[in-house]
């Protein structure tokens, strides 16, 4: 066994780790169905299509987007900077720490950060980072990586989270949910206020107004955005999203896919720094705007819509395969379904080639999504290029074998149907021989039918 299949065992052997993804993901599932259903909202379908519409659009023509909102926030007295890479953007926030002479951070929940090892980065230069989404801030002290896009620390209790600021903090062990996020308050508000720069993220970039919009539950973007003379923004380049007017659309669809909220508590709109009258607000302004494998996607008309993720967390929290491996057996940050189509799309099809196959193609991923990408159909694709990969390295000579061998059975009546025949001779053999063991492992085994089709329509025929 090797050490994905491993860890992937682990997180099914585990009834604690079990019991949270699925009271967790089965709440964040009730919660959504009851918000988006015919009575709640009688245009949700509407507004669904209206979305694919738009990312559609705006993806193919990126560019046009791009050099407006750069125009209009240019305008407003911030400034865009492109990021190939994510090394790129962690040196661009490192050199503007050390010509301001800062010497720490905190950031709002981001998972672009997240995907470029951006705290890391910065921790190597002695820069600290610090995380103020409260689950984001309880995995930075436990030393873990999100297991979730929207709830990163779905799979803590507060009986660990309690172990975690005790050992971290120096707190008593209080498993009260409520004192703990006042532990937390209590050191993340010192924080903001020692801190020279803030790191956002961005849920949508508002082409024709150059603004940058953040929403949230906690108010810690708000603070994070507004306390320190410095804010920074990093976004994917497919956040842009082409007018204001857009946005009404994907608020209605963002909060009730990915929480079951009507709109989250906080939205907020960023448009450079503080003007003269404002009492508050960074004196700088600049938004990181993140390629890192993005324009890869453009290529192919049918993968790019990958692009169209508003990372709602709804096709995680619906995925038979995520509610039993868990987040953390994803080898990247995104994980679930969008995690299984972008994943081998930026890192290539040579890693994870396991990746695409994580899947029982049910479709609920796609039934459930915003903006209506067809993840099954780029899942069936990507396979197809695993495949490809597979047949010109010779990796798989007896998975090709067993493909060509059951091709020149099934065009050999005869021997197809000796072979059928004995099936329910051998039937107890299929979970213990060769590679059908470790298929069966996982799997219900159907038991053949007593009499074959071909003996059945025999009979029939005879008795007519």
């Amino acid at each position: 066994m090797n050490a994905p299949e491993a860890d992937i065992q682990q997180a099914i052997d585990d009834p604690r780790l079990q019991l949270a993804i699925y009271t967790a993901t089965g709440r964040l599932m009730d919660h959504r169905a009851a918000v988006v259903s015919a009575d709640a909202l009688p245009d949700y379908q509407a507004l669904r299509d209206v979305a694919n519409t738009i990312k559609k659009h705006t993806i193919e023509n990126l560019d046009h987007y791009l050099e407006q909102l750069e125009s209009n926030l240019i305008a407003h007295g911030g400034r865009v900077v492109y990021c190939r890479t994510g090394q790129e953007a962690a040196d661009f926030v490192l050199d503007l720490a050390k010509k301001r002479g800062a010497h720490m951070l905190v950031k709002s929940k981001s998972m672009t950060s997240e995907e470029i090892h951006f705290n890391e980065r910065l921790e190597e230069h002695q820069l600290e980072a610090v995380e103020t989404d409260l689950g984001e801030y309880i995995l930075q002290l436990a030393h873990q990586r999100p297991y979730h896009i929207v709830a990163p620390a779905l799979h803590l209790t507060r009986y660990d989270v309690a172990d975690v600021f005790t050992k971290e903090l120096g707190v008593p062990n209080e498993v009260a949910i409520e004192k703990q996020t006042k532990m937390a308050r209590s050191v993340l508000r010192q924080k903001f206020l020692e801190a020279e720069i803030g790191v956002s993220g961005a849920n949508f970039l508002i082409a024709d107004s150059g603004a940058v919009v953040v929403v949230e539950n906690e108010g810690n973007a708000r603070l994070t955005t507004s306390a320190p003379k410095i804010h920074i923004a990093i976004a994917g380049i497919e956040k842009v999203i082409p007018r204001a007017q857009d946005l009404a659309v994907f608020l209605n669809l963002l909060g009730r896919s990915a929480t079951g909220q009507p709109l989250t508590v906080y939205t907020s709109f960023l448009s450079g720094p503080r003007r003269e009258n404002e009492i508050d607000g960074p004196d700088e302004f600049y938004l990181l705007l993140l390629d890192n494998g993005r324009t890869k996607l453009l290529a192919d008309p049918e993968k790019r819509q990958s692009l169209y993720c508003i990372r709602c967390g709804a096709c995680l929290n619906h995925c038979p395969v995520y509610r039993k491996i868990g987040g953390h057996n994803y080898p990247w940050v995104y994980s679930g379904p969008i995690g299984a189509i972008i994943t081998p799309q930026f890192q290539g099809v040579h890693s994870d080639t396991w990746l695409p196959f994580a899947s029982s193609l049910c479709g609920a991923c796609a039934e459930v999504c915003p903006v209506k990408i067809e993840i099954p159909k780029l899942l069936l694709k990507l396979r197809a290029e695993v495949a490809e990969v597979k047949r010109k390295e010779d990796t798989d000579d007896i998975e090709r074998f067993a493909f060509q061998f059951f091709a020149w059975v099934a065009t050999h009546p005869k021997i197809y149907l000796l072979l059928a025949s004995l099936g329910s001779i051998f039937f107890p053999l299929v979970p213990h021989l060769g590679p059908l063991k470790k298929w069966a492992s996982q799997r219900t085994v159907p038991e053949p039918a007593k009499q074959s089709f071909h003996a059945w329509w025999a009979s029939r025929t005879a008795r007519q």
